[in-house]
């Protein structure tokens, strides 16, 4: 059996239903098992422990959220070189634009030096106003069946030991 450990922050919602979707999409593979956990709560054996990774962030001032830059810094060099080669994907729930912090955690799962399974994926809420950053989001339907879909693939590649 195969595991996926996804990792992730949520701060208004919006992370979070992209990564229950993904899960959805992973569960949906009978060959793979599925964890969960808050970056707070996720460490270095967690992240041992799991065959693939799904690391998910808003976007906060145009980087990762602390918390799951603070999971990076208590765990990167305990599993450095352990984990070479393993699949991971990303996703962010941006306010604007999201590419920057897509690329943090692509360059640290460089350094991890995990294989990506596809590009970060971005959901773009446009909130730009203190009000609207500050308000708990409401996915569309397409984008949750992006994420859906991210998890199936990465689930589906795992099972089938295309990654």
């Amino acid at each position: 059996m195969q595991t996926i450990l996804i990792v992730y922050h949520s701060a208004t919602g919006g992370t979070r239903q992209m990564v229950e979707a993904a899960l959805a999409g992973a569960r949906d593979e009978p060959q793979v098992e599925t964890r969960l956990l808050h970056a707070d709560a996720a460490d270095s054996a967690a992240v041992l422990a799991a065959d693939g990774y799904l690391f998910a962030t808003p976007e906060n001032l145009a980087a990762i959220s602390g918390v799951l830059k603070h999971f990076f810094d208590r765990t990167y060099y305990q599993v450095l070189d352990r984990v070479v080669g393993r699949p991971y994907a990303a996703m962010v729930c941006a306010g604007s634009d999201g590419s920057n912090a897509a690329r943090q955690i692509e360059r640290i799962a460089t350094g991890w030096r995990l294989k990506p399974i596809a590009p970060s994926l971005i959901v773009c809420t446009r909130a730009q106003a203190p009000e609207e950053i500050l308000r708990p989001k409401r996915l569309e339907a397409a984008d949750l069946q992006r994420c859906r879909d991210l998890g199936a693939t990465l689930a589906g590649g795992l099972a089938l030991g295309v990654f």
